[in-house]
């Protein structure tokens, strides 16, 4: 056992070897972000995912009442828009998005769906939605307050 520790240490730094498939083996025309410290660069060719708005308010809703909300949104970028998901905070909050590409300048929907069955009081409720766009995600809002 006392041979076999130095034998097992020694095989674990030798195969950490830094020669090939490092980050040195990326062609740099691979890589492309939009980012500089000037800003956003729009000739870059992505798309850009802007939400009319990023909260909806319920207002006062009965408990066991499910309710739901289309969120509107534009591409606003230079490349098609693809929606990979959308997750939410709670699993009493369901999201349901467009499954294809949307075009520069072409819009949709997120439509966010909660439920309020054993909720009570102040509800707060996230989608992190998951995107090609820049940035690649945005996160949209919903509130209501729970009452019997």
């Amino acid at each position: 056992m006392k041979r076999l520790l130095p034998l097992l240490a020694l095989f674990f730094l030798l195969s950490c070897n830094s020669a090939g498939g490092g980050a040195a083996d990326v062609d740099v025309d691979l890589i492309q972000n939009p980012n500089s410290a000037a800003g956003y660069d729009e000739s870059a060719g992505l798309p850009v995912l802007v939400f009319d708005s990023d909260l909806h308010d319920f207002g006062r809703i009965s408990e066991g009442e499910s309710i739901s909300y289309s969120f509107h949104f534009t591409n606003k970028g230079t490349g098609d828009l693809i929606i990979s998901g959308c997750s939410a905070s709670c699993g009493c909050t369901v999201a349901d998005y467009p499954k294809g590409r949307i075009a520069p300048g072409k819009d949709g929907y997120v439509t966010v769906s909660f439920n309020s069955r054993g909720k009570m009081g102040q509800q707060y409720q996230e989608v992190t939605v998951s995107s090609n766009a820049q940035p690649s995600r945005k996160v949209i809002k919903i509130t209501a307050q729970v009452a019997n």
